[in-house]
C-alpha cells in the first residue's frame, strides 16, 4: 500500500555548472506548476525567483485561510499513475505515504454497489471487477470487456474528433451512467457529450497499463498546503530561491537577451500563472498565444461541505453519487479525522451555478439529506461552508487546441492547460512545469 521512498532522479536531470548557476530565472504563478518549474530550476542550478499574486501558493490546489474559516479550496484528488507528482513531493521531503490514503479504484455508492478493484495488475484487477458486477447483465459486461480490448488495440489512441459520449455508444446505459460518465467528469471536468475521447483514453491508459498501483486512489489525508506549497516553498528558500507572496506582475518586457518582470531582469522567463493572466503578459510579444489562452473555455468545480454527525460510508471513503449536482462525496472521518464531515463535490458545475451559490448549496443539501436517510442517519445535515472554482479547470473538449509551451525566446509557459496528453489535472499540471524548466534551463535549445 505505500508508495516507494527512493530518491527521486532530479526534476530536470542537470547538475549545476558554472554557466547555469550564473543565470537568473523568474517563475510567475505559484500554483503546482509553477512550483515544479521552480523547483526544477533550482536543481539545474538557476537562481530563482517566485512571484505568486495570492496571499498562499498552491493555486487551485491551496489551503484558504480567512477570518472565518480554515479549509482547503475544494476535494482533491490523484491517483497512483501521476508519477510526476508523486515524484516533486518526494523531493521537497514530503512523504506521499503519510499525506494520503492510497485504495484500490473505487466507483461504489454509499452502500457499496458498483465497481471496486483489488490490489495487484489494474487491467487483470478491473476485468476480475467487471465480470463480478451481477447488477450488469453478463452481455452488458462482456461489451464493455470487448470495448475496452478494441480500445487497448488502438493504443488508447481515436480520432481528436470523437466526444466521450460517441465513443461509448453502444454500451448500455447502466454502463455509461454507473462508470464512464463518471470517470470522464472526474478525470476531465467536462460532460461526456462534449469531452474528448482522446485525453479521456490517456488517463485511462495510464490507470491500466501504467504497472500496479497505476489505478488506486490518492486522497489527500492533510490539508492541500501540507500535501506540497508549503514543503515546495521551504525547500526553494533553503536552496537561496526567492519567493514572493502578494505580487501580482504587471508587465513583461523584453531585456538584451532575456526578460524584465516589472523591471527586475532575468535571462529567462516560466509563465505558470492562470490564462488569462498569461495571456495579459504575453499578448505584447506572442499575440497568437495569447489568443490560444485567452480563448480556452472554462468549467467551474463546487465543492459543499455538509455537516451530519452520525452519518459515515461503510465501504471506502469516497461515494459514487447517481444524481445531480454533486457526482461524488467523500467522508472526512476516513481522510481528516473528523467524523460526520463530508465533501459533496460538483464538477462542471456551471449550470448548477447560474442562480447563485445558495441555490446550488440547497440542491447540494437536498442530494446530502436523501443520501444519508438511505444510510441510516438520524441527524439533520447542515451546510458547513462550500468552495466553488469558477475556472477551476479548462473544458477539455474535443479539437481543443491549447498553447504550447515556447511563448517566445526564453519564455516559457507552465500550468495545466499547456498542450500536452493530460486533462486539467495536478499531474498535468507538474509534467508541464518540468517541461518548461527543462527547456528553459537549456538555452542552447531555444535558440531565436
Amino acid at each position: 500500500m505505500a508508495v516507494g521512498l527512493s530518491t527521486p532522479a532530479p526534476l530536470v536531470g542537470r547538475l549545476q555548472t558554472p554557466s547555469a548557476a550564473s543565470r537568473t530565472a523568474a517563475v510567475i504563478g505559484a500554483g503546482w506548476a509553477g512550483l515544479a518549474a521552480a523547483v526544477g530550476l533550482t536543481q539545474a542550478g538557476l537562481s530563482v525567483t517566485v512571484f505568486e499574486m495570492a496571499p498562499v501558493l498552491g493555486g487551485r490546489a491551496r489551503t484558504v485561510v480567512s477570518a472565518r474559516h480554515r479549509g482547503d479550496n475544494g476535494q482533491h484528488i490523484l491517483i497512483g499513475a501521476y508519477r510526476a507528482s508523486l515524484d516533486l513531493m518526494r523531493q521537497v521531503g514530503v512523504a506521499p505515504e503519510e499525506v494520503l490514503l492510497r485504495a484500490p479504484l473505487s466507483l461504489q455508492d454509499a452502500h457499496g454497489r458498483g465497481l471496486r478493484l483489488t490490489d495487484g495488475n489494474a487491467a487483470l484487477a478491473f476485468a476480475r471487477a467487471v465480470l463480478g458486477l451481477r447488477a450488469w447483465p453478463l452481455t452488458e459486461r462482456l461489451a464493455l470487456l470487448s470495448r475496452c480490448a478494441a480500445w487497448a488495440a488502438m493504443g488508447f489512441r481515436c480520432d481528436p474528433a470523437l466526444s466521450v459520449e460517441r465513443l461509448c455508444s453502444g454500451l448500455s446505459p447502466a454502463l455509461r451512467t454507473e462508470l464512464l460518465e463518471p470517470l470522464c467528469v472526474a478525470a476531465l471536468n467536462t460532460p461526456a457529450h462534449e469531452a474528448s475521447a482522446s485525453v479521456f483514453l490517456r488517463v485511462i491508459r495510464d490507470a491500466l497499463i501504467g504497472g500496479p498501483g497505476c489505478a488506486d486512489l490518492l486522497l489527500p489525508r492533510v490539508p492541500l498546503g501540507s500535501l506540497l506549497p508549503d514543503a515546495a516553498a521551504h525547500w526553494l528558500e533553503s536552496r537561496g530561491a526567492q519567493v514572493i507572496r502578494r505580487a501580482r506582475v504587471q508587465a513583461l518586457d523584453r531585456r538584451d537577451a532575456g526578460w524584465a518582470v516589472d523591471g527586475r531582469a532575468f535571462d529567462t522567463v516560466v509563465v505558470a500563472c492562470t490564462a488569462s493572466e498569461a495571456a495579459r503578459l504575453a499578448r505584447p510579444h506572442a499575440p497568437d498565444w495569447a489568443s490560444l489562452a485567452d480563448g480556452l473555455r472554462h468549467q467551474s468545480i463546487l465543492t459543499t461541505y455538509v455537516q451530519c454527525d452520525d452519518a459515515r460510508f461503510r465501504h471506502h471513503p469516497m461515494a459514487r453519487l447517481d444524481s445531480g449536482p454533486a457526482q461524488f462525496a467523500f467522508d472526512h472521518g476516513w481522510l481528516s479525522g473528523t467524523p460526520g464531515m463530508f465533501a459533496f463535490v460538483a464538477s462542471a458545475a456551471d449550470s448548477w451555478m447560474t442562480n447563485g451559490l445558495a441555490d446550488a448549496e440547497a440542491a447540494v443539501l437536498a442530494q446530502a439529506q436523501a443520501l444519508f436517510r438511505t444510510c441510516g442517519a438520524h441527524g439533520s445535515p447542515r451546510v458547513a461552508h462550500s468552495v466553488c472554482e469558477r475556472k477551476a479547470t479548462f473544458a477539455c473538449t474535443t479539437r481543443l487546441r491549447r498553447p504550447p509551451a515556447r511563448i517566445a525566446h526564453a519564455l516559457w509557459a507552465a500550468a495545466d492547460y499547456v498542450a500536452g496528453p493530460y486533462p486539467a489535472t495536478l499531474e498535468g499540471a507538474v509534467r508541464n512545469g518540468v517541461a518548461a524548466a527543462r527547456a528553459a534551463a537549456e538555452p542552447a535549445a531555444d535558440a531565436p
